[in-house]
């Protein structure tokens, strides 16, 4: 009998075609859809490996549901949906895809950044109404963003790649982050400040933070009233970070200038969600990794990493360090 693999979101077939002469394959069939929760416990039952979105929680329930499982393959650089000391009790191998979409991400967060600094989208919009009638002096003006400064809170493999992106613009880098990263400091000249610095005197501020206990809501109503009033906030990290009530009331009330956001305290959101209804706030669906190129990349890799797994060898991204091959 072939050990069996469960993909909770529909895949290109040329994706797990290389695997299904190894392995019994099935798969969710819908792309927009998450799977079911009954589905999900139902196939964890049965299963050696699971292949999971970040939208899926795999908590304790589902992984002690899966008396077979020996791996779970996240098609995500965070795990936060993952309960892994609760897989690594049960000897259960946790994956992520890391440094694969750095460089993505990074392009997608300077893009938000951009859009949101130049007012792109409501221009966009703008044109689109038919509400362009004349040249005027101000027409949708945004700020500059060369030679401003950015601050970049989480200075990891992301943060860094967005850092070397801002030299481009000649800005000034301030970061905070739970260590200082001298590589980054020593190559681009990047400057560790405490958070309270950080936020006070960036004209850009760009969460790139893990989602942990200790950042979970850090971005509070204070802590907007501290920025300045003309800065903007980007978000391309994980949405329970900030207090999105503080985040809408920081905005309509003027304490800062706008925000870009491609990450939300709970997804999917709907066009009734408060954010949206603000002109000030460029909103994307949590597209940081999504290029075609890198897309198929983590899914090979999640493939890979299961493969290796069921094979008795350590896979090649694993979370879990402490866990032991078979």
């Amino acid at each position: 009998m072939k050990p069996y693999i469960f993909i909770s979101r529909k895949l290109p077939e040329a994706v797990i075609e290389v695997i299904k002469e190894k392995y019994d394959v099935s798969m969710w069939d819908k792309e927009d859809i998450p799977v079911s929760r009954e589905r999900l416990l139902e196939e964890a039952e049965k299963a050696d490996g699971l292949l999971t979105m970040l939208s899926d929680p795999i908590d304790e329930e589902v992984l002690s549901a899966g008396e077979r499982l020996k791996v779970v393959a996240n098609l995500a650089v965070g795990y936060d949906n993952i309960d892994v000391q609760a897989a690594g009790e049960r000897g259960i191998a946790v994956c992520n895809t890391p440094d694969v979409l750095t460089d993505t991400t990074a392009d997608l967060t300077f893009a938000l950044l951009m859009a949101a600094a130049r007012r792109i989208v409501e221009a966009a919009d703008y044109i689109k109404e038919d509400n362009w009638k004349s040249w005027s002096p101000l027409l949708l003006a945004g700020q500059d963003i060369h030679h401003k400064t950015i601050g970049i809170v989480g200075m990891g493999k992301i943060g860094a790649a967005v850092a070397k992106r801002a030299t481009g613009f000649d800005m000034d880098i301030l970061y905070h982050n739970r260590s200082r990263n001298m590589e980054v400091e020593e190559a681009i000249g990047a400057q560790y400040v405490s958070f309270d610095e950080l936020v006070t005197e960036s004209d850009f501020i760009v969460c790139m933070t893990p989602l942990t206990n200790q950042t979970r809501g850090m971005f509070t109503r204070d802590v907007f009233r501290k920025m300045k009033k003309t800065a903007i906030f980007v978000n391309a990290a994980r949405g329970p970070v900030v207090d999105e009530q503080a985040l809408f009331e920081a905005l309509t009330e003027g304490d800062i200038a706008g925000a870009g956001l491609d990450v939300f305290d709970k997804e999917p959101i709907s066009a009734s969600h408060p954010l949206l209804t603000l002109k000030n706030v460029t909103a994307i669906p949590h597209i940081g990794s999504s290029s075609i190129e890198t897309r198929m990349t983590m899914m090979k890799l999640c493939v890979d990493n299961i493969d290796l797994v069921l094979s008795g060898k350590a896979p090649k991204t694993l979370v879990n360090k402490d866990w032991k091959k078979a």
